[in-house]
Parts: C-alpha cells; sequence; structure tokens
C-alpha cells in the first residue's frame, strides 16, 4: 500500500462515503450500491479503487461480495498523521 494509492481512494466523496458506511461492518455490494444514486458499475468502480489502495477487504459467499474495512491502512495513516503533532505539548507563552 502506497500513501499516494490510499490518498487518491480517498478524495472521492462517493469512496469517503462508502468507507463510512462499512464502519458499521461488512455490506454486501448490492445493499452499498443502493444507497446511490449512479448505476452499478460505477459502485463497483469505487469499491475496486478502495480494494486496490488496501481500504478495503472484499469476501465472497455464495452469489454476494461483501466489502468491509481493513482498519490497519487507517491506523497505519493516522501514526504517519501524528509524527506531525509535534513532540512538546506543554509550550509556554
Amino acid at each position: 500500500m502506497g500513501f499516494a494509492e490510499t490518498f487518491k481512494a480517498l478524495s472521492d466523496p462517493a469512496r469517503r462515503e462508502i468507507l463510512l458506511m462499512l464502519r458499521n461492518g461488512k455490506m454486501s455490494a448490492g445493499d452499498i450500491a443502493s444507497h446511490f444514486d449512479m448505476t452499478g458499475a460505477t459502485v463497483s468502480y469505487h469499491l475496486s479503487v478502495l480494494k486496490k489502495s488496501d481500504l478495503v477487504f472484499e469476501s465472497k459467499k455464495k452469489n454476494f461480495v461483501y466489502y468491509e474495512l481493513n482498519t490497519s491502512v487507517f491506523e497505519e495513516i493516522m501514526l504517519w498523521f501524528a509524527q506531525f503533532k509535534g513532540e512538546n505539548n506543554d509550550e509556554t507563552e
């Protein structure tokens, strides 16, 4: 996983909405698509981008494809952001 791919995936509002939906647990592709006013092919594309950036896992059961968050990638991003916080939070003026 590269940060460039991750941030590109996060740059789209529809993909961010999908990620928010998945925070409550895994969902089928059909359930995800039902929340959007876009074609199934477009939703599939967004899911593919999220999968390629390792933000989501895909699992198949019978005729259904389910997606769930890959929390380890989010943890890695948060750790990366944390390095910009600074060492000393008790600054005096």
